[in-house]
């Protein structure tokens, strides 16, 4: 029960934070690691509002896996966590591959 839970909230917390970025209106990009250390002409180049958003979907979709890690964790304890955090470290590598790219 205690898993079913802890994915359920990390759900509710990935999605929380992906609506945030979806909703800034590009104000959420000071929060990108490295971002608001850009020079402001260097800081031009980019549509921040639609970053914002590409990372808000991004982000909501991460909490996908812990919603069906919480099912999973219901007919079999430990794996739906496990199963979440192996779909969310492919996520995130795949995340951080498109950065580099669109920074480029």
């Amino acid at each position: 029960m205690l898993l079913i839970l802890f994915d359920l909230m990390m759900a509710l917390i990935m999605f929380l934070i992906g609506l945030f970025f979806y909703k800034s209106k590009g104000k959420a990009v000071n929060l990108l690691t490295g971002y608001n250390m850009k020079a402001d002409d260097e800081r031009q180049k980019y549509n921040e509002p639609e970053m914002c958003i590409n990372y808000g979907i991004r982000l909501m979709i991460m909490a996908i896996p812990f919603l069906i890690g919480a099912i999973l964790d219901y007919f079999s304890s430990g794996m739906g966590c496990m199963f979440a955090w192996i779909i969310l470290t492919i996520l995130l590598i795949l995340l951080v591959k498109k950065r580099i790219k669109i920074e480029k």
